[in-house]
């Protein structure tokens, strides 16, 4: 009797990581010359549920294999000596497409800002552009498409965050591109700064002690809104991850309250110390689980709505969004003589340049408080 054929083990292997949230992460084990490494795709599967999530796991499911069987390809032929003819060939379009993909855990403004960043591509570009295509003069012409030519052509103006942040997306899915060994090196770092989109230093509104106290001693339509909007006063965290926020997140220790949470919009881990007054804003737990979330929130839209009639209940003339809030407890971290490095790492803050903003808010307050000593002392 013939022995069945041994089937041969596959060089690398896809497989499956649990998450506290009940999605699984996708990643590819390989194991070569008794060496392992992993690849962790940034696809999920999400519990299935509806046929909508079916659909959406075999999508995501065939999106993985494909990356597998271009890995071993490259691996095989790699160990053959044999040079990939096809590197950065694939089309722009479709690597933004695939880049999107794999941040589809990610906000969907963050997913929105790719998706805009895509269509101005193929725009400047066209259809036929290929990621070899790409080089300094490309981005070169990018940028100029975007500061000017763009507002030309429709009519509208582009405001100069914008056209930052879709070179800020464009750089970083290049950046993507050359991890995955599909293209050599990113030619937007070979931009010289002074030929970069410049973006002029935004102001920091922010609320004083006095107006905080105004909001706490006023009624808000609704409570749920007033909490976590306080909380975030003395917290720093974005309305994003304020509406993500577990009971898990927050550990009691002592006489004190930690909280450790990945920021959204990052993809970073910020850990700290609750200061007194934001766990004064907490609402009570009573038997609710680690899974559950510690506000109730609406939607953005309605969140701000709700504050915007709050702030104007309480005779504050700002124009107040949910995001002041984070200014709100920078600056006044700041202002209560704690260093900048540390305030730098409770707002999640890669650089201590980022915070730096905060501090020229401070120091306009105490120009201002010279000058009125000054008019004070006039003969």
């Amino acid at each position: 009797m013939a022995k069945t054929p041994k089937k041969a083990k596959e060089p690398i292997r896809l497989r499956f990581k649990e998450l506290a949230d009940g999605n699984k992460s996708l990643y590819l084990d390989t194991y070569r010359n008794g060496k392992r490494h992993y690849e962790f795709l940034k696809l999920y599967l999400v519990p299935e549920t509806t046929p909508l999530q079916k659909r959406l796991n075999a999508d995501t499911l065939k999106a993985a294999n494909a990356i597998k069987a271009e890995r071993i390809i490259e691996l095989t032929n790699g160990e053959a000596g044999i040079k990939n003819t096809q590197q950065g060939k694939m089309l722009l379009s479709d690597w933004m497409a695939a880049y999107m993909k794999t941040k589809q855990d990610k906000s969907k403004g963050f997913l929105g800002q790719i998706r805009v960043t895509a269509r101005l591509l193929w725009q400047y570009g066209g259809e036929q552009t290929r990621l070899c295509d790409v080089d300094k003069e490309f981005c070169s012409g990018f940028i100029y498409f975007l500061k000017h030519v763009y507002t030309t052509r429709t009519g509208k103006h582009f405001a100069p965050p914008t056209a930052q942040n879709c070179c800020i997306t464009f750089s970083a899915a290049l950046n993507k591109a050359v991890r995955d060994g599909l293209i050599n090196n990113n030619p937007f770092s070979k931009i010289e700064p002074d030929s970069k989109i410049k973006v002029p230093e935004s102001k920091r509104a922010y609320l004083t002690k006095e107006e905080i106290k105004r909001l706490e001693a006023t009624p808000c339509s609704n409570n749920e809104v007033k909490r976590a909007f306080l909380f975030s006063c003395f917290a720093m965290l974005r309305i994003s991850d304020v509406k993500r926020l577990r009971w898990s997140d927050i550990v009691t220790d002592g006489d004190k309250m930690r909280m450790s949470v990945i920021q959204e919009k990052t993809d970073t881990v910020v850990t700290l110390t609750l200061p007194q007054k934001a766990v004064e804003f907490l609402p009570d737990r009573a038997a609710a689980n680690g899974d559950c979330n510690v506000f109730n929130l609406p939607c953005f839209t309605a969140i701000n709505n709700n504050i915007k009639k709050w702030v104007k209940a309480a005779e504050i003339d700002k124009r107040v969004t949910f995001h002041i809030s984070r200014h709100t407890a920078a600056t006044n971290a700041l202002a209560a003589g704690v260093d900048i490095y540390t305030v730098s790492k409770m707002l999640g803050h890669s650089k201590v340049k980022t915070t730096q903003i905060y501090t020229k808010v401070i120091d306009k307050k105490k120009d201002e408080a010279a000058n009125l000593m000054d008019e004070y002392y006039k003969d």
